[in-house]
């Protein structure tokens, strides 16, 4: 059985905090925090600038200040964005304490309670508060994305907290402290959860009393809600069976959930793929914090495993051990380090629309629709908000709040085609340099060609919009999930296989497989009004790389002196918590430099011309080698104009490797 205890009995044990708080936007005069906790209530937010007097915020739950949802018995969601008249002083730590007002008699009656009831380990050593800091200019940014939590891999998020502890304790630290944690994509796995993973989310869900949802479009006889999952012991490894037939030949398995051959990965795809709302919400608090983990029973497996799974749920149980016993250190540095989170394909599903064709296959189905709008919704409250808080607030909270009270129903589904065509996910934070933050996955360039060739990662309005934001910029960190400068071997092998009509093959998502989006990037860079410094950060891949990139012939601007191009610096970190076998990437970083070198013609085959790349190497790393395969978490210190002084990536081994410029390897195109 899954649950050896009676949902009563641990329901009263969880604490009052079951995520959080993380803190995203954070400016001189505006703060926002994120939390999920067990009820609704009044809050308290104090803040102890030094050497002022403490700023004291008592927020009853209808105080426009804060955002509540609820989403089930025991979860509701607390989204707090605070203005402030007196701004806050920059580059100084700021302590803070948030408490929540809790009735309830079984915990010595109503009370204020703080970290030091739900999160003990919430402070940095010598510190009694957890704090802030507001930096005049961003001079430290640490970025990453693909966090699995049922990789063999060390939690890279918990090598960004050392790196922290470090900073604030250390003055002769290796790094300074980051004013920014940016993840670029793939902050879950709803498309590839381990069994283990699945077991604990089925339980999660039950002991919150989270609202059932039937599925639609599900064949008679197989599990068609919440609570028949749950009852067949999570259908550990099975779901790909739920999913329908599109036609004879193709399943909206083979088209949507990651039916693609990956000789690179041993994920198991849809076999497990989250599908309520309910498991999705779970999810996130499981990989968060430890709190729910804390006081969740065992999760044994079903008695009705194969062998082969058997040992594949015994395997991917001890992965899960370690990444638990890391979610303390995550959740110290998402309660001191402003997050911004933007997402990509395995937030939602494998290839989410990679192409025309896919999205005829996957929106065309209720089920599959259900689905990607229910992981939709999951991202909107747990990571979208707070990237916009005013602006999500006021277009999503009654989409959301219809969708949470009232899973399944015909306002669900009404909820899901408005979510389905939101178009505000990309955001711009005002720090400097600006950050911004591209949708590259639902603003996407459909090919006029072929439906099924690989769709551009930002179509031309969104380009657009994005060359009307960086207008008298002098530089800006931009956010692409997927790089705009990839490995070039990589690139050509997945146009073989696109021009073979085989894209999900490879995942066939970069930014020069589409002209126009591949032009419209390359226009936008060479513009007369474009920023001096671009800074790229990029995941996706499973690797790490930086390659700086100079423009050969840009347009001049007016006001500044010939030849003064900008710079664009291509800083690709992957992953968190996620890797390519060490074997197979050896050798595409070897014949990528071989069939690639300064004077291959092969250099004019591909859509960069105009352009010198000029590769680094991870220092550390064999000779030869420009792709570092160190999962773990990047980080980029930026001078006053906004451009690298170094680039490094902090394994979650431990070992830290800085990215050497090698001007004799630059090549053109």
């Amino acid at each position: 059985m899954l649950l050896s205890d009676p949902k009563s009995q641990i329901s009263e044990v969880l604490p009052t905090v079951l995520a959080g708080p993380i803190i995203r936007r954070i400016q001189s005069d505006r703060l926002a925090i994120w939390l999920a906790v067990r009820a609704q209530g009044p809050v308290k937010l104090e803040l102890f600038p030094p050497e002022m007097d403490a700023r004291i915020f008592e927020l009853d739950p209808s105080a426009p200040e804060v955002l509540w949802l609820r989403a089930g018995e025991q979860l509701s969601y607390l989204l707090i964005d605070l203005v402030l008249s007196d701004p806050l002083p920059e580059e100084v730590l700021i302590p803070y304490r948030l408490s929540l007002f809790v009735e309830n008699p079984v915990r010595d009656g109503p009370r204020w309670e703080d970290h030091t009831h739900w999160a003990k380990d919430l402070c940095y050593p010598g510190r009694e508060l957890p704090f802030i800091r507001i930096p005049k200019k961003v001079s430290s940014v640490m970025h990453g994305s693909c966090r699995k939590p049922h990789s063999s891999c060390a939690d890279g998020l918990v090598a960004a907290d050392r790196a922290v502890e470090q900073a604030i304790s250390d003055n002769e630290a290796q790094h300074p402290m980051p004013e920014l944690l940016v993840l670029s994509g793939d902050q879950v796995y709803v498309d590839d959860a381990a069994g283990p993973m699945v077991q604990a989310i089925t339980a999660l869900v039950h002991v919150l009393g989270l609202p059932d949802e039937t599925l639609p479009g599900i064949e008679p006889g197989a599990p068609a809600s919440g609570t028949d999952l749950r009852d067949q012991g999570g259908f550990l490894y099975k779901r790909d069976q739920l999913l329908p037939k599109i036609d004879q030949n193709a399943s909206v398995f083979d088209v949507l959930f990651g039916g693609t051959q990956k000789p690179i990965f041993t994920s198991l795809h849809a076999r497990n793929h989250l599908m309520t709302l309910a498991e999705m919400l779970a999810m996130y608090l499981l990989v968060w914090s430890p709190a729910c983990w804390d006081v969740l029973p065992g999760r044994a497996a079903p008695e009705d495993l194969s062998d082969k799974d058997q040992r594949m749920y015994d395997r991917e149980d001890q992965d899960i051990d370690g990444f638990v016993s890391g979610l303390g250190n995550v959740r110290r540095l998402l309660a001191h380090i402003p997050t911004a989170m933007i997402f990509d394909d395995h937030d939602v599903t494998d290839d989410w629309n990679l192409s025309l064709a896919w999205e005829e296959a996957a929106y065309g189905h209720p089920l599959a629709r259900r689905v990607i709008g229910n992981a939709l919704i999951a991202y909107g409250i747990n990571q979208g908000w707070g990237n916009r808080p005013k602006t999500i607030r006021e277009d999503l909270k009654t989409v959301l709040e219809a969708a949470l009270q009232w899973p399944g129903t015909e306002d669900h589904e009404a909820a899901i085609d408005h979510i389905l065509d939101y178009e505000k996910w990309d955001f711009e934070w005002p720090t400097d340099p600006p950050l911004i933050a591209l949708d590259t996955r639902t603003r996407r360039w459909r090919s006029e060609r072929n439906s099924h060739f690989p769709s551009g990662l930002l179509d031309w309005e969104a380009a657009t919009e994005l060359q009307a934001r960086l207008r008298n910029k002098d530089a800006v960190l931009l956010v692409s999930a997927a790089p705009i400068f990839g490995v070039k071997l990589i690139e050509t092998v997945q146009k073989l296989f696109t021009l073979l009509g085989k894209p999900l093959m490879v995942d066939a998502e970069y930014w020069m497989a589409h002209p126009g989006t591949a032009s419209a990037i390359l226009n936008i860079f060479q513009h007369r009004n474009t920023p001096k410094h671009f800074v790229i950060l990029s995941g996706d891949v499973h690797y790490s790389f930086v390659y700086d990139v100079e423009l050969r012939n840009g347009r001049k601007s007016r006001t500044r002196q010939s030849g003064q191009n900008p710079e664009i610096w291509q800083v690709c970190s992957s992953g968190i918590k996620n890797k390519w076998p060490d074997r197979l990437l050896a050798v595409l970083d070897h014949g990528n430099r071989w069939a690639f070198a300064p004077r291959s013609p092969l250099n004019w085959l591909t859509k960069r011309r105009g352009m010198r790349i000029i590769p680094r190497k991870p220092e550390g790393t064999p000779h030869g080698r420009r792709i570092l395969n160190a999962p773990g978490i990047g980080l980029v210190e930026l001078n006053d104009d906004g451009a690298p002084v170094r680039i490094s990536q902090l394994a979650s081994t431990g070992e830290i490797y800085d990215f050497e410029r090698r001007e004799d390897e630059a090549h053109y195109g």
